[in-house]
């Protein structure tokens, strides 16, 4: 028996590389899903218990950041307007803005990185947002959803202007930047606050969606490319069988 053509050992090859890339490309999306699925479910665990103070929550759980994920709380402090950070790209309903973060000193000296929500794009970007948005002055009674650091680089550059502007509400790194605190090692996403605003901003920011997203669609769509590559290699690989055969027997005649 004659070896098969180039062509088609150069067919198959190219075939098993697309088929198992986008395999490879779907069991990433089936991960993502698990990981998703297991963060809708700390979150669902955790907005189900009952507001509890956060004094209570840190001698119950000793602050254990997984303990305390998604868990509502209320806490009494001040907040420290001139160390406000602009959490950067961060829309709401689909208008273009930014979260500010603002810490909130407690009477013991620690402190609580609040995100007290979202303000429009076009705003004043200064640091200390003096107009309506400011917060207010005195002692403050925040209730929120305690909610995990993020694992991304809050500070994209070491200059001056990135010491307000933050990326991600990555705690830690935000912690080490302010020697004047020491930060929970959650963020504190605001709900209520008594006194209130004296004005409309900051919106206060939801939490995030409970759904599963694209994830499952996604690995749907690499298995078929994956599906597809070995099915059209096949087809291919008899087509051209079938012209070989023809041209050997044209060949005889």
């Amino acid at each position: 028996m004659a070896p098969p053509p180039l062509r088609r050992i150069a067919l198959l090859v190219v075939a098993v590389i697309v088929a198992a890339v986008c395999v490879r490309l779907g069991i990433w999306q089936l991960d993502r899903l698990e990981g998703r699925r297991a963060s809708n479910a700390a979150i669902r665990l955790g907005l189900q218990a009952p507001p509890t103070a956060l004094s209570r929550l840190l001698a119950e759980t000793g602050g254990d950041p997984d303990a305390l994920a998604y868990r509502r709380t209320s806490v009494m402090g001040t907040y420290d307007a001139a160390n406000q950070l602009r959490l950067y790209g961060r829309a709401l309903d689909g208008r273009p803005g930014d979260h500010v973060l603002t810490p909130l000193v407690l009477a013991d000296g620690t402190s609580v990185l609040v995100d007290r929500g979202w303000i429009p794009l076009e705003r004043d970007p200064t640091p200390t947002l003096t107009g309506a948005a400011a917060p207010p002055p005195g002692t403050v009674e925040v209730r929120g959803v305690l909610v995990p650091s993020e694992e991304g680089a809050a500070f994209s550059q070491d200059d001056g202007a990135s010491r307000t502007l933050v990326r991600a509400v990555n705690v830690h790194e935000i912690d080490a930047r302010m020697p004047e605190h020491d930060l929970l090692g959650l963020a504190l996403l605001l709900e209520e606050q008594s006194p209130t605003q004296p004005g409309d901003l900051p919106e206060p920011a939801p939490l995030p969606e409970l759904d599963e997203g694209p994830h499952l669609s996604y690995a749907i769509q690499w298995f078929t490319f994956a599906t597809i590559a070995l099915v059209g290699y096949v087809v291919l690989s008899r087509r051209d069988r079938r012209e070989d055969r023809t041209v050997g027997r044209t060949e005889e005649e």
